[in-house]
């Protein structure tokens, strides 16, 4: 059984608050209604299809998805969209600070539903992202910007794959 949410379910009001935000402020009165006044302050209207996509991205909590992960489960929720309204979607949401875009694997984005700034795991084998514990990574000896730049921010993705030498213990 799936646990996504139908559409006429979240457009009806008859689903669980969303998450607290990152703000620490707790969630009241209608999900669809916390949820429009998070898109309008983004500064995005909140129209049919953003309301639909940001239930399936925002309604179970941080976790790290590509368009085409978000597409398949609207299929399944049955929300009438595009693979194109996806993509222009995490786009939009990702401008307004509600999504982090994540560069991992040259042939696809991952859009992280958590935008403070944090780090990653990359299960390369499973094609997985998770977020690594707070253990206070530090980067030292970062190099100065170019004249005119600023540095906006450092991210440290640490990939994973299994040892070779756990396969061979297990044989």
């Amino acid at each position: 059984m799936s646990d996504l949410v139908p559409l006429q379910a979240v457009l009806n009001g008859r689903v669980p608050a969303l998450p607290t935000e990152a703000n620490g402020a707790g969630r009241r009165g209608c999900p669809l209604s916390d949820l429009r006044d998070r898109l309008r302050r983004a500064g995005l209207r909140p129209t049919r299809q953003r309301l639909s996509l940001g239930w399936l991205l925002f309604g179970r909590g941080d976790r790290h998805l590509t368009a085409e992960m978000l597409y398949d489960e609207a299929m399944r929720a049955k929300v009438p969209v595009s693979l194109a309204t996806v993509y222009n979607t995490l786009h939009q949401f990702t401008e307004a600070g509600l999504l982090r875009q994540l560069a991992l694997d040259g042939s696809k984005a991952y859009f992280d539903t958590n935008p403070t700034e944090h780090h990653h795991f990359y299960l390369e084998d499973e094609a997985q992202v998770i977020d690594m514990p707070d253990c206070g990574i530090t980067v030292d000896s970062l190099p100065e910007a170019p004249e005119g730049m600023e540095i906006a921010g450092v991210e440290v993705i640490v990939r994973l794959r299994r040892s070779r030498t756990a396969g061979r213990r297990q044989a």
